[in-house]
């Protein structure tokens, strides 16, 4: 049994932020029912990296694992009783409509936490739920461009360097995880539940305490040079540097150590906490020129030797591969039976006494909404006919 056995979570979530959370809580051995339209949920539809699969697409299929799907029509009356009814059982409900909607649909907090006082709430948005920015569209380059991230790495007069991920929605996931988390232990002590908001743009902002910091507290302006430094506010070398047959990345030795070993005399006198920012650039550039002349291996294992941090650059292929990442089981496989075998990143804490687990893979859409609909109450008839009114689906899409 997982350790979040026994709490069932209502998803209303759709793309990202929301079903990566709601996946969190199924690993975890919640009984996670993803409420979707009939015909789907929007993510199902669109290939993510133009990776298509059989019937379910790449991008749906890794956010949506330990789940049942229920597809209602929620704009229906008899959707929304549906709905309501689960209610009354659930632990959690979570969603990620754009403000306003989920009142439109009569599934605000409000309404709901009538009919469940014990219900954990978790509300996500891009920008708040109230505000000049509200109705915004939440979109993780746009938030990460809006954060002020893109300006801290990179060479000046070039453009803002973006994350390689999603990292906005992922961090906003982990923020609705850890806050749902909370208020089940605050219901646990006190039996309430509560109304808990997240947002994209509070998520982006409070992961960089320490560069804002420098920031608003020490006064240090956000600043890019010459060279494509990975961090304006970590002293030189650090970044990414050609060697003969790759790259590696170097992160701030000691200029003398560092000199003695890539052969460049200028270091050997320079003072880490003056001269690696005042030439950070001239420290850069001679450091690049200097890592040309061996193979990365050759490299990493002089730099192991004499302690100084540094490591390789990989691509998915490699990291895949790596014997730490085999070790630590940082990917599950399992079988799918629309599309096949199936290896994808895992859930990352281990508890020694209960594990997370694949008890399914993604579901079809409507897979599950007789199962979940039955053991809500509802007869086989009455099932029958609100498929044939198109109020559920168990198309199977």
């Amino acid at each position: 049994m997982g350790i979040l056995s026994g709490i069932r979570v209502l998803d209303c979530s759709i793309a990202m932020a929301g079903p990566f959370a709601a996946q969190r809580l199924g690993d975890l051995g919640a009984d996670v029912v993803k409420v979707e339209p009939v015909n789907g949920e929007w993510q199902r539809h669109v290939a993510a990296g133009g990776a298509r699969g059989n019937k379910v697409n790449v991008s749906f299929l890794s956010l949506n694992r330990n789940k049942r799907s229920l597809a209602i029509d929620l704009k229906a009356e008899e959707g929304r009783k549906i709905l309501y009814d689960l209610v009354k059982t659930a632990d959690v409900f979570l969603q990620n409509y754009r403000p306003g909607v989920a009142r439109r649909l009569g599934v605000d907090y409000e309404t709901l936490s009538k009919i469940n006082p014990r219900l954990v709430y978790v509300s996500m948005s891009g920008y708040g739920e109230s505000g000049p920015y509200m109705n915004r569209p939440g979109q993780d380059l746009i938030l990460q461009a809006m954060s002020g991230a893109m300006l801290s790495a990179g060479r000046a007069g070039e453009p803002p360097t973006p994350s390689g991920q999603y990292l906005v929605d992922a961090i906003t996931a982990y923020t609705a995880f850890e806050g749902t988390l909370a208020a089940l232990f605050h219901r646990e002590r006190t039996g309430e539940g509560q109304l808990v908001q997240v947002n994209m743009l509070d998520a982006i902002t409070t992961i960089q305490m320490q560069e804002l910091s420098v920031f608003t507290v020490g006064g240090k302006e956000q600043k890019r040079s010459a060279e494509p430094h990975a961090h304006v506010y970590i002293r030189s070398p650090y970044g990414a540097f050609a060697t003969s047959d790759g790259y590696i990345v170097i992160a701030f030795p000691s200029l003398k150590k560092f000199g003695e070993i890539i052969g460049e005399p200028s270091f050997l006198d320079m003072n880490d906490e003056v001269d690696s920012w005042t030439r950070r650039d001239e420290i850069f550039a001679k450091t690049r020129e200097r890592l040309k002349a061996k193979t990365s291996a050759e490299w990493l294992k002089l730099f192991a030797d004499a302690d100084i941090w540094a490591g390789p650059v990989y691509g998915y292929k490699e990291l895949v591969e790596d014997p730490q990442i085999k070790h630590n089981g940082a990917f599950v496989e399992y079988d799918h039976p629309t599309e096949g075998h199936v290896k994808t990143p895992g859930f990352p804490i281990k508890f020694s006494k209960t594990p997370s687990k694949v008890e399914r893979g993604a579901p079809l859409a409507g897979e599950h909404t007789r199962e979940v609909l039955t053991e809500a109450g509802y007869d086989g008839e009455t099932i029958d006919r609100l498929e044939k009114a198109g109020v559920i689906g168990m198309g199977g899409f």
